[in-house]
């Protein structure tokens, strides 16, 4: 019954704590440059790949069989190699594509924890570094880090409740009040 009682009075001591009388920005990390630099290199890795894929389809056929002579192993006898390398390269240009989209937008650029303490923000940057990315709020009860940011030696992982992948902030980022930001956002909890 003493160990409720305490557990009860410690979460309403960090709830006074964490009622703050205006917005605050607990982490800001802008990183667009690198982010553009990123999507234009995957933007041109997928072109490449794509004529790569052209370019196999459209040129490379078997050659014709010439003569009597004994079978040469490497020679392809039908177009499965033509087909097989073709999707290959497709599958590895839009591969590094969708890298090129996903990753900015789970990479945080700002959390700020709303005015009353209850809800925080999220930003995060564009597909391919193109422009800001989507901002959302959620309750502060869905959002937990799963390691502190002292355990971890670059990005700090930050789960938000109905969300499939992790969030990441990076530790190069400008953390303004590190003590609310453990006792809100840093802070561990069942989702």
């Amino acid at each position: 019954m003493a160990a409720v009682r305490t557990r009860t009075a410690a979460a309403a001591v960090l709830e006074v704590a964490a009622a703050v009388p205006r917005d605050v920005v607990l982490f800001r990390h802008e990183r667009g440059p690198f982010f553009r630099l990123l999507g234009l290199f995957c933007v041109g890795q997928g072109v490449f790949w794509t004529y790569l894929a052209h370019f196999a389809f459209t040129t490379l056929h078997p050659a014709p069989v010439t003569g009597s002579g004994p079978d040469d192993p490497l020679r392809p006898r039908d177009h499965k190699w033509r087909f097989g390398f073709t999707a290959s390269c497709l599958t590895l240009g839009s591969l590094i594509m969708a890298a090129g989209c996903l990753f900015p937008l789970r990479a945080v650029r700002r959390v700020t924890l709303l005015r009353g303490g209850t809800e925080v923000t999220i930003s995060t940057h564009g597909p391919l570094g193109l422009g800001r990315g989507p901002t959302f709020t959620v309750p502060l009860g869905q959002v937990c880090c799963r390691a502190h940011r002292s355990e971890v030696p670059a990005t700090i992982p930050l789960k938000v409740k109905g969300r499939l992948f992790f969030f990441l902030l990076d530790k190069g980022g400008q953390l303004n009040n590190p003590r609310l930001f453990d006792i809100t956002v840093g802070a561990y909890r069942k989702l």
